[in-house]
């Protein structure tokens, strides 16, 4: 789960400093590279809340007590 956070968030900022990086020398300019790189950080810090929200909402499974507790009912 560790190396899905960090694939998560360093995949779209290395990319996005990569286009801007290339984006810099084909036209010239110094400063694409800053915002794109900052684009890349927004983008891995949705993708970490997204899969963070993801693993919080799965259900739990029902623990010993809870299915001991059910059997008993039944």
């Amino acid at each position: 789960m560790i190396l899905q956070f960090s694939l998560n968030m360093l995949v779209p900022i290395c990319l996005m400093s990569a286009l801007g990086y290339y984006l810099d020398r084909k036209f010239g300019t110094s400063f694409v590279i800053i915002i794109f790189f900052f684009a890349g950080a927004a983008a891995g810090g949705r993708n970490i809340y997204k899969m963070a929200m993801a693993d919080v909402e799965k259900p739990d499974r029902p623990d010993k007590e809870s299915k001991t507790k059910h059997e008993k009912d039944i």
